[in-house]
């Protein structure tokens, strides 16, 4: 463990850590989106979170790193919902920063879904609203 992941533990001792994407390229695309503040929610498969990972909380602190394991920032979790696919509002899409509108999120995030376990427009997801603490 890098002495700055080590410190940031020690300063949120709650944190999850977490990588973005499922590419070096695509972690560091959404990484940059987050930072520059045009990313400020993100959205994961339940099924994910069922698997192990836990949930994201309201207040609680969590490190994102680069794919290299290394820090990239801190976010606090603001704002979770649970529900469908095919529910996500183009409000909830367009605060993630990486579409222009609501039919480009769901064809991006049903090719994501689809590459890490399986897509279905009811399939249940988790959306997260967070605001950018610190930058590593």
């Amino acid at each position: 463990m890098t002495d700055l992941l080590a410190d940031l533990r020690q300063r949120h001792p709650d944190a999850v850590t977490f990588t973005l994407g499922d590419s070096a390229a695509l972690c560091a695309q959404l990484l940059s989106l987050v930072i520059s503040g045009a990313k400020t929610a993100t959205c994961g498969a339940l099924r994910d979170f069922d698997a192990g990972e836990p949930l994201p909380e309201p207040g609680r602190r969590d490190i994102a790193l680069h794919w290299d394991g290394t820090p990239a920032c801190v976010i606090e979790t603001q704002q979770v919902v649970t529900g469908r696919f095919e529910d996500v509002t183009a409000a909830m899409a367009l605060a993630e920063g990486e579409n222009d509108d609501l039919a480009g999120w769901r064809d991006d995030h049903s090719r994501y879904f689809a590459r890490n376990g399986g897509f279905a427009p009811d399939m249940m997801v988790v959306w997260e609203r967070f605001a950018l603490i610190e930058v590593c």
